[in-house]
C-alpha cells in the first residue's frame, strides 16, 4: 500500500474528528451555511454542457490571481465553461462579483474519499489548473486517477514549506507526481518543485503580474478624494496582527503636516480591536464599515471592507504592502506598482523574495528595516515630489514590464487545454 492509500485510509478513519473540526469552523462563521453542501461534495447546480476547465486556487489572494487566467482562457476556449473552486467564504464573495459569464464559483470539497468521488463524479472536468500551493492528496489522486490532466499553476515553495515537504520525502514524490506539469512562480520555486519530486517543472512567470488593475467605484473615489483634499495620503495595506500598533507609532513619528494613513486589515473581521489599537495610540479614527466621512480631525481612515483595494490603493500616494514588518512573509507588491503608488515594505518578505530582489533593483521598491525608517522614508517621499513621482513610475513601469507572464503561461498550457471539440463528458 502506498503511502497516499493510508492517507486515505487515515481520512476515513479520521471522518468524525474532521465532523468536529468543520463544526466548529460553521460556528465561527468561517463556512457558508447555505452553500455547506458544496463542502460535503454535492453540487449546487448541473453540470454545463462541453468542455469544462477547473481552477482551483485555496483563498483571496490566489482565485484573485486566477481572474486573468480565467479572462484569457474565455478568450482561447469559447466553447469551454470554466469552473473556480476555494475553500472561505471571502473568497466566495469576491469570485460572484467579478467571475465573467462563462465561469462560475464552486466550494472545493473537503479532502475525505467520499466528498471528492462525489464531486469529480458529478464535475467531471476536463483539466484542472491548481494554483500555487495547496495541496489535497485525495482530491489530486483522484483527479489523477481519472486521467485529468492536472497542472499546478504559479507553484510557489517558501523555506518553511521546502523544509516541511523534505521530511517526508517519499510521501512527497507521490504527490507531486500527481501534476502532469508545474509551474513555479520562480525559477527557484520550479527548482524545489523538481527536488520534492515533480516530474516537469519550469518557470514563466509569476501570474500575479498578469492582474489588471483592481476595480473601484469612480463614485466613492470622488467623494473621498474631496474629503480627504490637498492631504498627503498613505496606505498600510494588507497589514497584520503584530504590525497596526508598530504603524500606529509610524503615523504619529510623521512630521509631514496633515498626512492621513489609510489602514486596510487582511481581515477586516479585526476591525475592532484594530479601533481600539488606534484609539489608545492616540489617533483619531474614521471607519469605512461605518460609513464614517473622513475629516481633518481623522488621522486614519480604518478600510475594514472587502474588495476595495482598489478604491482604497488609488486614494494614497504611498503603499506600505503589509506581512513585513512582522514574520508573517509579505502580500502582493505588484497591486499597488501596477497603479503607480511607490511602494515600501519592511524586511519580512520571504514569500515574495524574488520579486522583491528584482523591484529593489529596478528602484520601484524600497525595503525598510523598522517603523523607524518606514517613517523617515514617508517623509523623505513626501517632501521631495520629484523623488516620490519617479518612485511611482519606476513601479508603475516594473509591474507593467512583467505582464507578458500570462501569454507565456496559456502557450505552455496548450497542450493540456487543446481538447477534442467532439469529446462528451461521459464516464
Amino acid at each position: 500500500m502506498n503511502l497516499l492509500s493510508l492517507y486515505k485510509a487515515a481520512t476515513v478513519l479520521g471522518y468524525p474528528l474532521i465532523a468536529v473540526y468543520l463544526a466548529a469552523r460553521k460556528a465561527k462563521g468561517k463556512e457558508d451555511l447555505l452553500r455547506f453542501p458544496e463542502r460535503l461534495g454535492y453540487a449546487a447546480k448541473p453540470r454545463p454542457d462541453g468542455r469544462l476547465i477547473w481552477i482551483h486556487g485555496a483563498s483571496v489572494g490566489e482565485t484573485l490571481s486566477a481572474l486573468p487566467l480565467v479572462n484569457k482562457l474565455s478568450e482561447l476556449c469559447p466553447t469551454a465553461r470554466i469552473m473556480v473552486t476555494s475553500g472561505t467564504v471571502t473568497s466566495a464573495e469576491l469570485m460572484a462579483k467579478r467571475l465573467p459569464e462563462n465561469a462560475f464559483h464552486q466550494y472545493v470539497p473537503i479532502d475525505t474519499p467520499f466528498a471528492v468521488k462525489r464531486f469529480v463524479d458529478h464535475w467531471k472536468p476536463d483539466a484542472a489548473l491548481w494554483i500555487e500551493s495547496e495541496f489535497w492528496p485525495n482530491l489530486l489522486n483522484e483527479i489523477a486517477a481519472r486521467k485529468i490532466p492536472l497542472v499546478l499553476i504559479n507553484g510557489r515553495v517558501s523555506d518553511r514549506s521546502f523544509r516541511r515537504w523534505q521530511k517526508f520525502p517519499a510521501f512527497c514524490r507521490e504527490l507531486q507526481s500527481l501534476f502532469v506539469k508545474s509551474f513555479g512562480q520562480t525559477d527557484e520555486d520550479a527548482r524545489r518543485l523538481r527536488v520534492l519530486g515533480a516530474k516537469d517543472a519550469e518557470s514563466v512567470g509569476n501570474l500575479k503580474f498578469a492582474a489588471g488593475d483592481l476595480p473601484f467605484d469612480a463614485d466613492e473615489l470622488n467623494k473621498l478624494r474631496a474629503q480627504i483634499g490637498s492631504r498627503p495620503c498613505w496606505i498600510a495595506a494588507s497589514t497584520h496582527e503584530g504590525e497596526e500598533e508598530q504603524l500606529a507609532a509610524v503615523q504619529n513619528a510623521l512630521k509631514t503636516t496633515g498626512a492621513l494613513m489609510i489602514c486596510a486589515p487582511r481581515h477586516p473581521k479585526r476591525g475592532d480591536d484594530i479601533e481600539k489599537l488606534l484609539q489608545q495610540a492616540g489617533l483619531t479614527v474614521a471607519r469605512r464599515s461605518r460609513g464614517e466621512n473622513i475629516t481633518p480631525d481623522t488621522a486614519v481612515y480604518l478600510a475594514d471592507t472587502i474588495g476595495e483595494m482598489g478604491l482604497f490603493y488609488r486614494l494614497a500616494s504611498i503603499a506600505f504592502v503589509g506581512g513585513s514588518l512582522v514574520a508573517f512573509g509579505g502580500q502582493n507588491i505588484i497591486e499597488p506598482a501596477r497603479l503607480g503608488k511607490a511602494v515600501v515594505c519592511g524586511k519580512y518578505m520571504m514569500n515574495f523574495k524574488e520579486i522583491v530582489a528584482k523591484a529593489v533593483a529596478a528602484d520601484a521598491l524600497s525595503v525598510v528595516e523598522d517603523k523607524k525608517e518606514l517613517a523617515q522614508t514617508l517623509d523623505d517621499w513626501f517632501a521631495d515630489k520629484g523623488i516620490l513621482g519617479q518612485k511611482q513610475e519606476n513601479a508603475r513601469r516594473f509591474a507593467l514590464n512583467q505582464a507578458d507572464v500570462l501569454n507565456r503561461l496559456t502557450a505552455a498550457l496548450t497542450p493540456y487545454l487543446d481538447f477534442d471539440e467532439r469529446k462528451n463528458n461521459a464516464d
